[in-house]
């Protein structure tokens, strides 16, 4: 590989333009958990890379008026800390817990996690589940984005030349409300799921569902946000039946490829079972809150 430049501003503008003026492949570098793996594997050959840690609005973790933003280059560990993020938002750190070893998540971060783009992510579907957006800057501005509106497919994001994510911010959650992600893999640990499901639902004063977003990992080429399966739950005591039709509803929706952790039929399947699973207890924690 040819020499790649390194750069490491202390400023969003300066990180910006190096991104936006460079010619070649740019890479922005947040933990380096996917870049440097990819680099040693000759998947990529930046001709430059972008250090954003030094940068003060990607990191760190604020809380105002019951919402929740985690800058983007802070890492999983801090986020684990972060004890009322924790119990508001468990189901977000089921998923970001699942990047890599201990070591990995003292690095690794939730917009790493999605801007690799893999489908089968762990820290995504749970983001999405939870309604989070994200705070992009480049060249042209600031937007806003929802999480489920980044991946585009496998390795490919919606983000321009020049873009950068600063942030993620989770709303505020109602009384009774809770969120679960859970998956399946080949091993135990530190392995790509199968399938990925995370749910998050609010429920009223007398227990009827009254809001619910589903999304799945890992059985499409970009991860889903299932409305038939909220709209299962929706206006229901999240009984048997609706946990029923919510899984259908997975299934249905479930899009998959056969590789060799499982095939098209196996996902297909288990995709309803992931769901129904997250969803009870979601369930659960909703009824404690």
């Amino acid at each position: 590989m040819d020499q790649v430049r390194y750069e490491a501003p202390n400023s969003l503008d300066a990180a910006v333009g190096l991104l936006s003026g460079s010619d070649g492949m740019a890479k922005i570098f947040a933990g380096g958990t996917d870049v440097m793996v990819q680099i040693h594997s000759d998947l990529i050959e930046p001709d430059l890379i972008v250090n954003v840690k030094n940068i003060p609005e990607l990191t760190g973790i604020t809380h105002s008026n019951g919402s929740f933003t985690v800058g983007a280059a802070t890492p999983v560990v801090e986020m684990q800390e972060h004890k009322e993020f924790c119990k508001t938002w468990p189901g977000v750190i089921e998923g970001a817990e699942l990047i890599g070893s201990v070591q990995v998540k003292g690095r690794s971060t939730i917009v790493g996690n999605l801007c690799n783009a893999s489908p089968a992510a762990d820290s995504v579907p749970p983001c999405i589940a939870a309604g989070a957006t994200v705070r992009i800057v480049g060249p042209n501005g600031e937007r806003q984005a929802a999480v489920e509106d980044i991946v585009l497919g496998p390795r490919k994001t919606s983000l321009e030349k020049g873009e950068i994510i600063v942030s993620t911010t989770f709303p505020a959650r109602p009384p009774h409300s809770g969120d679960c992600y859970l998956r399946l893999t080949p091993r135990t640990e530190m392995d790509i799921a199968i399938v990925g499901a995370g749910v998050n639902l609010t429920l009223d004063d007398a227990g009827t569902c009254i809001a619910a977003r589903v999304s799945l990992g890992a059985v499409a080429p970009r991860f889903l946000l299932v409305k038939e399966c909220a709209d299962a739950l929706i206006g229901s005591k999240v009984d048997d039946e609706a946990l029923a039709a919510m899984a259908k509803a997975a299934s249905a929706a479930a899009d998959p490829i056969s590789d060799k952790r499982g095939t098209k039929e196996y996902r297909i399947k288990t995709a309803a079972v992931m769901a129904r699973r997250a969803a009870e207890k979601a369930l659960e924690r909703a009824r404690e809150n």
